[in-house]
């Protein structure tokens, strides 16, 4: 029986997964949170690794303060850099299958069409540095590594734009969303089932792939979407990034070209609403 271990157990991803493993008995499942599994403790971290000894790594676990990250630098590449790399290198020195996840982050929102797994990155935050950092830690150490880069994640569980958005819905009659910085959501219900699909599938085929939602959208759209399944009374204002400055910039465009998923995979990738819609049931 196949060991998965799951890095960032208790996160929108880690946790989606939690819930898909019932589905999936063949498999002895891991789910580490950072007891278990330290990302900014290397040392502890390789010893962690040797006595679960997992024969897959679904390595969901991240530093993801972006705000925060700009004064914890050292922190975000410890867990974002350092601990990637040496799961990676733990991945291929034991042969185990290893599915690691990214961001839209590491590209700089400069195009204006969706990008594709060859598009230049150009991160314009320390987080998206730090997921950059990994990612080519992970393609260095283990090439027959998976990378999955993703975007707007979100669920039932965890904080995320989504669950932001209800409560504020609920407790004022307007708020201000940001109306341009445009790209898709990404169900983290739908991104666990996509992973394991690849894992069930016949061929494994290493490198980078993106996966999110379909669907070009801006926050400001997405709230209103929310709006709309929820039937909240709130008055949603577009604004400009310039009227909500934050302390690590983001990305304005950062739509994602999932082709290479559904086509090497197979995978049927859901609209946004048609995800949200199943959320909020």
């Amino acid at each position: 029986m196949k060991k998965i271990l799951v890095t960032g157990a208790t996160g929108q991803l880690g946790s989606e997964l939690s819930v898909l493993s019932t589905s999936y008995p063949q498999y002895e499942w891991i789910f580490a949170d950072r007891t278990k599994v330290t990302l900014d403790n290397l040392e502890l971290l390789q010893f962690q690794l040797n006595e679960i000894s997992p024969d897959v790594i679904f390595n969901c676990g991240a530093y993801t303060a972006v705000d925060k990250a700009e004064n914890e630098k050292k922190l975000a590449f410890d867990v974002n850099h350092k601990a990637v790399e040496l799961i990676a290198k733990y991945a291929k020195e034991n042969g185990a299958q290893l599915i690691h996840v990214s961001t839209d982050y590491v590209f700089d929102g400069t195009s204006s069409v969706a990008l594709d797994e060859e598009a230049e990155t150009n991160p314009v935050n320390v987080y998206g540095e730090s997921k950059l950092a990994g990612e080519n830690c992970c393609t260095k150490e283990c090439p027959n590594s998976i990378i999955i880069r993703t975007s707007w994640v979100y669920s039932k569980f965890g904080n995320n734009f989504v669950k932001t958005m209800q409560r504020l819905m609920k407790e004022r009659e307007e708020i201000n969303v940001v109306n341009d910085q445009v790209g898709s959501p990404t169900y983290a219900k739908d991104l666990a089932l996509a992973m394991m699909n690849i894992l069930a599938a016949s061929k494994w085929i290493p490198g980078i792939y993106n996966y999110s939602n379909e669907g070009e959208i801006s926050w400001y759209e997405f709230a209103l979407a929310i709006k709309e399944l929820g039937n909240y009374n709130c008055k949603i204002i577009g604004i400009p990034s310039s009227s909500y400055p934050t302390p690590a910039k983001r990305p304005n465009f950062s739509l994602l070209d999932k082709k290479k998923i559904k086509t090497i995979y197979n995978l049927d990738v859901p609209n946004y609403k048609e995800s949200l819609r199943r959320m909020f049931i």
